[in-house]
């Protein structure tokens, strides 16, 4: 079963966050953060994982702390519920269109953390400071140990843009934790 939880308690913030990778995309989020709250379920439900999430944060400072610590705790997780990654597919892209947006993702999950983010997010979507999602992604992979390429291929409106991308990551995932062999997807015999 390729399930984990995990805890994180800092000064900044509480998370508590469980997932589910055979899930069924169901997701319970409450980060503090509308905007990202809905860029989570999107996760979840378009990857096919099972995500729950609670976040206590800062947030009378800004978003940084909570946006950037899910990420953190996120990564930690799914790379404990993948264990030794054996039988994954390992590597997955898609083109994801949203609107007159569209996203270019790209994922292996080599054990190597590398993110290659080519999208000019600055601005605000409501509250949300658009930075912040680089920012979600870096901690991320760092933790999870993926290497992820992003490109937003075409532009417009924001929240698309945004949506675009997530659900790109969401598909990639899905499509990368996929069992298709009984062996490690190394020539090394190991992915760290």
């Amino acid at each position: 079963m390729r399930i984990a939880q995990e805890e994180r308690i800092t000064k900044e913030t509480q998370i508590r966050l469980s997932l589910d990778v055979d899930g069924e995309g169901k997701a319970e989020i409450d980060s503090g953060v509308g905007f990202f709250n809905h860029m989570l379920e999107l996760l979840a439900v378009h990857s096919g994982m099972d995500l729950t999430v609670t976040c206590h944060g800062d947030t009378q400072v800004d978003f940084h702390h909570s946006v950037e610590d899910v990420g953190i705790v996120l990564g930690d997780c799914l790379k404990r519920a993948l264990g030794d990654k054996k039988g994954i597919a390992r590597f997955a892209d898609r083109i994801v269109p949203m609107d007159e947006c569209a996203a270019l993702v790209a994922i292996d999950f080599s054990g190597r953390a590398y993110l290659n983010f080519q999208a000019d997010f600055s601005g605000k979507v409501g509250e949300f400071d658009l930075e912040l999602i680089e920012e979600f992604l870096r901690a991320f992979v760092s933790h999870a140990g993926i290497n992820l390429f992003v490109r937003l291929l075409s532009g417009g409106n924001k929240h698309h843009e945004a949506e675009a991308i997530f659900k790109g990551l969401a598909k990639c995932i899905g499509d990368a934790v996929k069992i298709v062999s009984d062996r490690v997807p190394s020539s090394k015999g190991v992915l760290e």
